[in-house]
């Protein structure tokens, strides 16, 4: 699964952003974009969180204590 950060368009200086627009068509693709970003975002996060921490990594923060 590849996932991006944002649009670069945006970040370039000068870039203008495209208002929206007041389509039943569009408002449902921006929708369905928000949708699959949300999941896409609770996959990584989800994912993240059951990573198996390593040895090394306790043994190191044992040594703090």
């Amino acid at each position: 699964m590849a996932l991006r950060s944002g649009d670069d368009s945006l970040k370039k200086p000068g870039a203008a952003v495209a208002p929206k627009t007041g389509g039943s068509a569009a408002g449902a693709k921006v929708q369905s974009k928000d949708r699959d970003m949300g999941a896409a975002l609770r996959t990584v996060y989800q994912r993240t969180v059951e990573e198996e921490i390593p040895s090394e990594m306790l043994d190191l923060l044992g040594k703090l204590d």
